[in-house]
């Protein structure tokens, strides 16, 4: 049970540490913003506190340091630096190293030190305990941060106050105003009535409020009064107080905080063998005035606790990934049974049955749905892990870039977005490395100073366009033209447009970098970038334009087990297209062959458009029929057609992997089962059409 807490504890903290990370990124461009001080101090705080309860005693001692730092930040004691922030953002990764079982025996335990007593020399004193608690107090005097405040206050009124004209119910009632509150009047200093003076005030007033506001609003009420009355207040309950425990003080405790009674008054009362309130009435050294306050402060903090544990527990569950995953592949395989249903619904003819297996049918899609929906994440989770890159490469490279995103929201499957992660990383380091020129290239030729790389996500359709756009130099054409030829990649001879030139950056191999450096030129990445992508059954695009900048466009589908697709046929055996990247259908009669003349090419509305008959590709025997179909797809932006015997229709497909004897396959990315029962492969569309021109490329040059 510990072992499955202390792994609970480090999934909440990577979350709390990517937090982390983004909120130091944010307030090194804003060091005045105190939420983002406060978001930066509660995420330490956390870390500290809940590293402490599941034995990670050296991730909290570490953690006290700097969370020591940012306690000064908040009461105004320090400011946020540039040193500062790089300290930081340095201890996050050290406490990332020390929370990570892998890396944990390999972690610099010296630098970790080192960083301690930085953090410590930044602390020019401990602060004595009463300012202490009052920086506590003070911090939320601005409120606005949605979390609620329990306040127990005492306000006496000077007894002559009504002379100058001041009305206590206009005070109590502008307080009350603030939020939720209880409001009792103690009259244990009204005197008896030879002593009574109409004209004074003997009444003074204890109040629980709660509210979103600081302690200075409160004090705001009695700001035209503040010579005239004697204003205590506590915070009692809000913020970290109290986390993981409903329970709140005993009766006589509040009153003993209150001050309402005194430790040895308690304890001769609590001897007494009855019930506390009624020993506490009995004794008549309590006002039943306070002792009704004392029960609201502790009916109060109760609710607000369990109130909060509740939506706390409500907000989010936390579920493995592989109960996901398995939950998809049963949804997956109840899809299919849904579509044999159907099958079978219809080829019987039975009205109630059909009726019966069109609801299933629903029912299944709604399923289908919510279930893919469980794995989606915001795309932004990896979007915010480029401003770290951005920032330390660009300081290592001399440069000035910012990082814009834009899209956040967009949603993809976490497999997914697991997989592009490394692409991307590929992708945002080429851009810093040989898109953004140096600062004074960039002033002489005419731009800013400072880059800019826009990184933006968008849906269309079933799929997602990740664009990745720097304002650098662009490409050079002529530098990738003569390096291809050196590397044999083209000859001398080959006339390339300006598309053609700019994939073969994705040959293996192909760096057109000066030197060798740790950030690129070895010739490795773009490739695997390629492959990756086209893993994921997307396709990456470049367009340039010299002096102005490089935009790179990736597409890739939202996920990778349920999609939407077109199923063909060629002789007996059956094929999934991905809907994605279908166009269109046409019909291939023998008259559009012959007038081809033996090229592979068909008209389509004055275009010339090649194609690839996949019954030669596959080598399938058997008549071919009169009339084919052609499947018109888009890949690259190139229009290519993929013959077959006949279009069945659209399906439903659930992806299964080939087993590994298949997994290298030309042109084969997985497989489906079919409401029949049957075995439809999936096409890959992409290694297809790079198959064909290269079996092309290869008969020209013979």
């Amino acid at each position: 049970m510990l072992d499955q807490q202390r792994e609970m504890f480090r999934e909440e903290a990577a979350e709390l540490l990517t937090e982390l990370e983004e909120s130091l990124l944010e307030l090194e461009e804003a060091p005045d913003d105190q939420e983002l001080v406060a978001k930066v101090f509660r995420a330490m705080h956390t870390i500290k506190g809940s590293g402490a309860m599941f034995g990670f005693d050296e991730v909290a001692a570490f953690t006290h340091e700097v969370e020591t730092v940012y306690d000064l930040v908040r009461g105004g004691t320090m400011q946020v630096t540039q040193d500062l922030i790089n300290l930081s953002l340095a201890a996050r990764d050290h406490i990332r190293g020390l929370l990570d079982p892998a890396a944990e025996e390999g972690v610099d335990r010296v630098a970790g030190n080192a960083l301690v007593e930085q953090f410590k020399a930044l602390v020019p004193q401990a602060d004595p305990p009463a300012a202490q608690k009052t920086r506590e107090v003070e911090e939320n005097q601005s409120g606005g941060d949605g979390e609620s405040w329990t306040y127990r206050i005492r306000m006496k009124l000077a007894e002559n106050i009504v002379f100058s004209g001041t009305r206590p119910d206009s005070l109590i009632r502008e307080l009350s105003d603030l939020g939720a509150c209880r409001i009792v009047a103690q009259t244990d200093m009204v005197p008896l009535l030879e002593d009574y003076a109409p004209e004074s005030l003997y009444v003074y007033w204890d109040v629980v409020l709660t509210t979103d506001r600081g302690v200075n609003a409160i004090r705001d009420v009695f700001i035209f009064v503040e010579d005239d009355v004697e204003l205590k207040i506590d915070i009692i309950d809000g913020g970290d107080s109290g986390d993981g425990d409903v329970n709140y003080k005993r009766i006589g405790e509040i009153l003993l905080d209150r001050g309402d009674i005194t430790s040895e008054e308690l304890d001769r009362i609590l001897g007494e063998s009855k019930p506390i309130g009624q020993k506490l009435i009995d004794s008549k050294n309590v006002d039943p005035g306070k002792i009704e306050v004392a029960l609201y402060e502790q009916e109060m903090v109760r609710a607000s606790r369990a109130q909060r544990q509740s939506q706390e527990a409500a907000a989010t569950v936390r579920v493995p990934a592989d109960r996901l995953d398995r939950l998809v592949d049963l949804v997956g395989e109840m899809v299919t049974i849904q579509s044999r249903m159907s099958q079978t619904a219809i080829g019987r003819d039975d009205a109630d049955l059909i009726s019966i297996a069109e609801e299933v049918e629903r029912l299944t899609d709604e399923l289908r749905d919510n279930t893919l929906s469980l794995r989606m994440l915001p795309i932004g989770t990896t979007f915010s892990k480029f401003k770290r890159l951005v920032r330390d490469l660009s300081q290592e490279l001399g440069k000035e870039i910012e990082l814009v995103t834009a899209g956040a929201e967009t949603e993809l499957d976490k497999t997914v977005i697991e997989k592009l992660n490394d692409p991307l990383v590929h992708l945002i380091r080429n851009s810093i490395d040989h898109g953004i020129e140096a600062p004074q290239i960039r002033v002489t030729a005419g731009k800013k100073r400072h880059g800019t790389i826009r990184l933006a996500a968008i849906h269309s359709g079933d799929s997602v366009i990740i664009e990745i756009n720097d304002d650098g130099a662009g490409l050079n054409q002529e530098r990738i033209r003569a390096k291809a030829i050196e590397k044999g990649i083209i000859s001398d001879q080959d006339q390339l447009g300006p598309q053609d030139l700019y994939q073969l950056i994705f040959a293996s191999g192909f760096s057109t970098a000066g030197k060798v450096t740790g950030v690129s030129g070895r010739g490795v990445g773009m490739d695997v970038v390629r492959r990756a992508i086209e893993a994921l059954r997307g396709t990456i695009n470049i367009d340039s334009n010299p002096g102005v900048g490089t935009t790179i466009r990736v597409q890739i589908p939202l996920t990778l087990a349920i999609i939407e697709s077109l199923l063909v046929g060629i002789g007996k055996e059956r094929y999934v297209l991905p809907l994605a990247l279908v166009e269109e259908c046409i019909e291939l009669t023998r008259n559009h062959v012959h007038e081809a003349h033996g090229r592979n090419l068909v008209r389509v509305r004055d275009q010339l458009i090649p194609y690839l008959p996949l019954r030669r590709s596959f080598a399938i025997g058997g008549d071919q029929p009169a009339i084919e179909q052609v499947v018109i797809t888009c890949f690259e932006g190139q229009r290519v057609g993929l013959v077959v015997d006949r279009v069945i229709g659209e399906h439903q497909t659930v992806i299964k992997p080939l087993g590994r004897i298949y997994r290298d396959a030309q042109g084969i990315s997985g497989a489906t089962i079919l409401g029949d029962g049957g075995v439809a492969l999936i096409l890959d569309v992409p290694q297809l059409l790079a198959g064909a021109e290269d079996h092309e490329d290869s008969n020209h040059s013979s």
